[in-house]
């Protein structure tokens, strides 16, 4: 549940774990990890991260997504953590918005098209904040975001496992599960044709 951290070094533990896993056994510790001065610190999650970046893909916009993630570790590592510790709240909201900006920079075509839209999102562009667009798309894809909310949280496992509790639940769930899934499949592939042109994001590398 990536979603529900609180810093971003918690989110990196369970986004892309084994990614993060082998950047971390491979790189990270081989460079001496946490364990040296600040300075060498500093080093370590640059490479590591630039690494990353590059990783995903050969362009400006993948090395950039790298530095901005080394840059909040960074934070996070010699301050940050500290002002977090015992504010779930403002963790969790820093966590949602760093990730936010992130997807940005790492989905445009181009830099000079990521800093647009980053700009348009943070009222740069005198875009308002209310328009016909935006109220067009927020009633068309609430139903899928508040979807999303929901299952990026314990809650429909826990009930799932609620209704597995007893024999009836356990059956049901044998036969309604591939359903749902096949559903899930059917739907997801239906959307994604009708989006016509969807070309695999990691063929730009």
């Amino acid at each position: 549940y990536p979603y529900l951290c609180r810093s971003v070094s918690e989110f990196w533990r369970r986004w892309h774990i084994t990614l993060g896993q082998w950047f971390r056994d491979y790189v990270y510790f081989p460079l001496g990890g946490s364990r040296v001065g600040r300075l060498r610190l500093v080093c370590n999650l640059l490479i590591v991260w630039t690494l990353t970046g590059f990783w995903h893909g050969a362009a400006w916009n993948f090395v950039i997504w790298g530095l901005y993630f080394a840059g909040l570790l960074i934070l996070e590592k010699i301050w940050l953590l500290k002002y977090l510790e015992g504010k779930p709240v403002i963790g969790h909201l820093y966590v949602t918005a760093a990730a936010a900006v992130s997807f940005v920079i790492f989905d445009a075509p181009d830099l000079q098209q990521a800093f647009s839209y980053l700009k348009a999102m943070f009222g740069g562009s005198g875009y308002p904040l209310l328009s016909p667009e935006f109220l067009y798309y927020f009633r068309s894809y609430l139903v899928v975001f508040v979807i999303a909310m929901i299952g990026a949280t314990p809650l429909p496992a826990k009930l799932c496992g609620r209704i597995r509790q007893t024999a009836a639940g356990e059956n049901g769930m044998t036969i309604a599960e591939p359903l749902v899934l096949v559903a899930l499949l059917l739907i997801c592939t239906a959307f994604l044709v009708d989006g016509s042109y969807n070309p695999f994001l990691y063929f730009r590398f």
